[in-house]
């Protein structure tokens, strides 16, 4: 399977959360081109964008896992080239 572009946006809403979200940002790491983190203290959130160049299997299973989480929301958007 060939690699795509894909970001994912990924709102933690429980910050209790953000150590397994790096847990398993860590875990792709090898896969990602860059990461965009914006801490918005007023509302008790975190926002990130994760920009990934990997197989869309790769793509869905770090998306999938995520979402998985408690409080934390993931939505993928995929190169078509």
């Amino acid at each position: 399977m060939e690699n795509r572009i894909s970001v994912i946006s990924i709102l933690v809403e429980d910050t209790q959360q953000a150590s397994e979200v790096n847990e398993l940002l860590h875990q792709f790491g090898s896969y990602i081109v860059g990461r965009l983190g914006i801490p918005y203290k007023e509302r008790e959130l975190s926002i990130i964008c994760v920009v990934l160049d990997a197989p869309g299997d790769v793509t869905s299973s770090l998306s999938g896992k995520l979402g998985m989480l408690k409080g934390v929301r993931a939505k993928t958007i995929v190169s078509k080239a």
